[in-house]
């Protein structure tokens, strides 16, 4: 995940220097975690993967299927990575948290996904605020082995350098957002997740499905990218896509005019409803209100 342009965690934030390597990679080291990190591995993907059935969308099922990930110890990346690179061309690079938001970026465009190596504390079970290697892996790897999020991500990565330059990363951070982290997309006549910060949170996975109080809009590209979103809590609008190969239309489009026209919108608050909306489900907004 890349860091806020207003804020940066961990690492990229504290008084303690940069790793060594310009890219801020670091090695897993997997003989460091200890039985307590395997055991709060164990309880995150079990209990994930009870709820996940019906809920996570078909590729997400399949991409845990065909991964050397399971729930009696965490992952080691060398491993996921010489899956990916067989599938999608993409492999999992150890970074100490969230990274600045150049390094994130150019790991992308190269298909380097940068996942933080720690795992959270027991008593951090439902709520952590810089993702941890839970998040990371199971929430996003995943997805990476489907051709169509491995393309859509890369090409992030490159609009992400590119946003830079413009002055425009915000509004590309809030495509990000809606879609990789918490993406909703219709599936076998229902709502599927496909987005990593849905999928790896217990809490989330059925606030976005099952809550009466979000909004779950289908997405529009500059309504998303005029729209804020919460760092801090459940998301108060969810936006659909019809499939991933609409997610990965998303690459090819030239965000330049995009951005000239999205300039000129208002700002718009994260549960807010436009009449021009094709709204799924009008949320009650009973949990932030």
């Amino acid at each position: 995940m890349p860091t806020s342009p207003a804020a940066k965690h961990g690492l990229a934030a504290a008084d303690a220097p940069p790793p060594e390597r310009p890219d801020w990679t670091i090695p897993q080291d997997w003989s460091r975690y200890g039985p307590e990190d395997h055991a709060t591995w164990k309880t995150l993907f079990e209990r994930q993967s009870r709820l996940l059935p019906g809920r996570a969308c078909d590729a997400f099922v399949q991409g845990m299927r065909d991964l050397p990930i399971a729930a009696d110890q965490i992952p080691e990346f060398d491993a996921l990575s010489e899956v990916l690179m067989a599938r999608t061309g993409w492999q999992v690079v150890a970074v100490p948290g969230l990274v600045p938001d150049e390094v994130f970026f150019d790991h992308l465009a190269n298909r380097r996904f940068p996942a933080g190596q720690f795992i959270r504390r027991p008593d951090q079970l439902d709520y952590l605020e810089e993702p941890d290697i839970f998040h990371d892996v199971f929430g996003h790897v995943p997805m990476l082995m489907n051709p169509a999020i491995a393309d859509y991500i890369q090409a992030y990565g490159k609009g992400g350098l590119r946003a830079q330059q413009l002055g425009t990363l915000a509004q590309l951070a809030r495509v990000y957002w809606y879609t990789v982290e918490f993406g909703l997309m219709r599936e076998a006549g229902g709502l599927r997740i496909y987005g990593a910060g849905i999928a790896s949170s217990l809490t989330e996975t059925r606030f976005a499905l099952d809550d009466p109080s979000p909004n779950r809009v289908a997405f529009d590209l500059e309504r998303v990218m005029a729209t804020r979103y919460r760092i801090d809590d459940f998301q108060e609008t969810y936006f659909v896509v019809d499939s991933l190969e609409a997610v990965l239309d998303l690459a090819s489009i030239d965000f330049a005019p995009v951005y000239e026209r999205v300039w000129q919108r208002e700002e718009l608050a994260p549960g807010q409803v436009l009449p021009t909306d094709t709204v799924i489900s009008r949320g009650t907004g009973a949990y932030h209100g």
